[in-house]
């Protein structure tokens, strides 16, 4: 197996192109208002609590336990919805 020139050059600009992505990806979100930042943490919140449940329900067996996750599903829904 051998040195290949250019696949070496190709794999040498897609690590560099991964780089300049992440670093405009780093930038973009230091750029982003304190507001914009405390939204996108809230969906983050409600987006990891829906899983939580979610996960839950799957295994639930009491009436009253599913009736109640059930309610907490609806009410993060509405709230992603807003």
């Amino acid at each position: 197996m051998g040195w290949d020139g250019d696949d070496l050059a190709g794999k040498a600009e897609e690590a560099l192109e991964r780089q300049q992505a992440a670093a405009e990806e780093r930038a973009n979100r230091n750029s982003s208002t304190p507001e914009e930042r405390a939204r996108a943490a809230e969906r983050e919140t409600l987006r990891l609590s829906r899983s939580r449940i979610l996960g839950q329900l799957a295994t639930a067996t009491q009436p009253a336990h599913r009736t109640m996750l059930e309610r907490a599903l609806q009410s993060i829904n509405e709230k992603m919805g807003e």
